[in-house]
């Protein structure tokens, strides 16, 4: 079986990979932390202390059933990317918008997307402010926020 792996930041995790858990050709998805400095985070070291990294999701797909282009668009109208650390009534660097890619090519398609964004219109006036940044070590979420929603209901955080 082919496999890649994408990561995303779009605010609360539990929303975020609900939403991707459920595309076809998505083999499965993981909660956590990435793109800070502190080594082995807790949730409680990311909400309140200054470890700057985002709650993220990693995603393992096979890019035959499923391209990273289209895991893009799931990103793009998942989430507000024109709200500088915040997500609804989320706040804080760690509910970022951000993009970490695990390859030249996924960078080079999430910057086309990016702009493609942008250049559309869709949010008038307003800057798209998602970050991207290089795929680094990726922290798993204690294992009550994995499939949060899945678990206990629900299906969505925000927006």
């Amino acid at each position: 079986m082919n496999k890649e792996f994408a990561t995303f930041a779009a605010g609360c995790f539990w929303g975020v990979e609900e939403t991707f858990r459920q595309l076809p050709g998505v083999i499965s998805t993981r909660v956590g932390y990435t793109g800070g400095h502190t080594e082995n985070p807790t949730y409680e070291d990311v909400c309140y202390s200054n470890t700057g990294h985002a709650e993220a999701l990693e995603v393992t797909f096979d890019p035959t059933q499923i391209g990273y282009e289209k895991l893009l668009e799931v990103f793009w109208s998942n989430h507000n990317p024109t709200t500088f650390n915040r997500q609804g009534p989320d706040v804080g660097s760690q509910y970022r918008s951000a993009i970490f890619y695990h390859s030249p090519e996924q960078k080079t398609l999430a910057e086309a997307s990016k702009q493609k964004l942008q250049d559309s219109g869709k949010f008038g006036e307003k800057k798209v402010v998602t970050e991207l940044a290089e795929a680094t070590t990726f922290y798993p979420a204690e294992e009550y926020h994995q499939q949060y929603f899945a678990k206990r209901g629900g299906g969505a955080c925000h927006f």
